[in-house]
């Protein structure tokens, strides 16, 4: 009974003040859209890069033919020297560039190997690492090309020049995202990632605004004096919410866009409620053991901001001090984490998902030892209270 009072109550709340589920639907959705329209055709593709031919010979004319062809950049402009594509660089209108030095055919016809030097911009993370792998991987292509046309004159057949080219053969096989598509790097972790962020969140402020408005007790009360009750009765719409959505973009990811799902979609669907329910247990907890609201929000901030450098798919926690890597188990999202590696990557079973789901159900017991925290909060605020009408009592005699 309790628990439904409090239900109805918060439902009331909803319909007359939606503005901040509105509000937080749709900074969720914004996030959807953004990746998935920014990551639409699997990595960024047309790079802008330059050329700096010094050289000048068909041979340094074919190289930036073949680098304009490549998919992943496009030669946006040659230069005669340095100074200019340096320039150009920090201008940010290109992210990387080659310099052909002056007589590198002749120095080919001489058997000699020529120096090319190449530049990149690693300010820019994504786009200077995809420039250079085009880049490097063109200049490789290009040195064996004019390898083999020296082996070719010298007499060599076409297994011996393959065999000196390149001795050893590699066989790259990419697990669980064998195109390479950066969105299903980022959105199958960004995305649980941002909405759990808000659920701790909106869950600590949530607790914090009935502080702020002194309804706390007439919270209690229709939750017949039963902490527990209360916390469960006021984020239960909230909790189906945030796993409505978060289910449904695990339907566009995994369903429509056709992201990697080896395993099972019941144990994904768990995984995911259990990430909701833990991090509103989160909340809960740092709601109920800080009096003080703005205090209270600033923890819970530091506490989610947190989570996207400590769960593992930005920088490994293995590469951690072990201080870090022994903090990044009290985030939902670094369980959650693992288990999708395993249900959705490798397609593993309950079997290896079991302890991290333990894992997360553990975070219930923190609204429990909130609960505890509240009443004592309110036990004592009682008797403050008592204590200053007692004596104030006599001075009014």
């Amino acid at each position: 009974m309790g628990i439904r009072r409090v239900l109805q109550r918060e439902l009331r709340r909803i319909v007359h003040e939606p503005r901040y589920l509105v509000i937080l639907t749709a900074g969720i959705v914004f996030t959807f859209v953004f990746f998935a329209s920014m990551t639409k055709e699997g990595q960024p593709k047309r790079l802008p890069v330059a050329v700096v031919d010094m050289d000048g010979s068909y041979l340094s004319r074919r190289i930036c033919h073949e680098l304009d062809a490549t998919p992943g950049v496009h030669v946006s402009a040659v230069y005669n020297n340095h100074t200019e594509a340096r320039k150009a660089m920090q201008r940010g209108e290109i992210f990387a560039f080659y310099e052909i030095p002056s007589g590198t055919y002749n120095t080919l016809l001489q058997f000699r190997a020529p120096h090319f030097v190449l530049y990149v911009n690693s300010a820019y993370m994504l786009a200077g690492t995809l420039s250079y792998k085009q880049l490097a991987t063109m200049g490789m292509l290009a040195g064996a090309a004019v390898q083999r046309e020296v082996y070719r004159k010298k007499g060599y057949t076409e297994e011996q020049i393959m065999g000196l080219i390149q001795p050893v053969e590699y066989d790259t096989r990419t697990i669980g995202n064998p195109w390479i598509n950066y969105g299903n790097y980022l959105m199958t972790t960004l995305i649980p990632a941002v909405i759990a962020f808000i659920a701790v969140m909106h869950t600590a402020y949530i607790i914090a605004r009935e502080r702020q408005k002194k309804t706390l007790r007439s919270w209690l009360r229709k939750a017949g004096g039963n902490v527990l009750k209360a916390l469960i009765g006021k984020l239960l719409p909230y909790t189906c919410w945030y796993i409505l959505l978060c289910l449904t973009a695990n339907l566009i990811m995994f369903g429509f866009m056709g992201f990697p799902m080896e395993g099972s979609w019941m144990l994904m669907t768990v995984n995911t409620i259990l990430l909701i329910v833990a991090s509103q247990c989160v909340g809960a907890f740092i709601a109920c053991c800080i009096p003080d609201p703005p205090l209270t929000m600033g923890i819970s901030a530091i506490y989610s901001a947190m989570s996207f450098s400590l769960s593992g798919f930005s920088f490994p926690v293995e590469s951690m001090p072990t201080f870090f890597t022994s903090f990044s188990w009290l985030y939902p999202i670094r369980h959650y984490f693992l288990n999708y590696s395993d249900i959705a990557i490798f397609g593993n079973g309950f079997l290896h998902c079991w302890p991290r789901f333990c894992a997360l159900l553990a975070f219930g017991i923190l609204p429990i030892a909130g609960s505890m925290m509240l009443a004592w909060q309110m036990r004592q605020q009682q008797a403050d209270s008592t204590d200053s009408t007692q004596q104030r009592r006599p001075q009014a005699l």
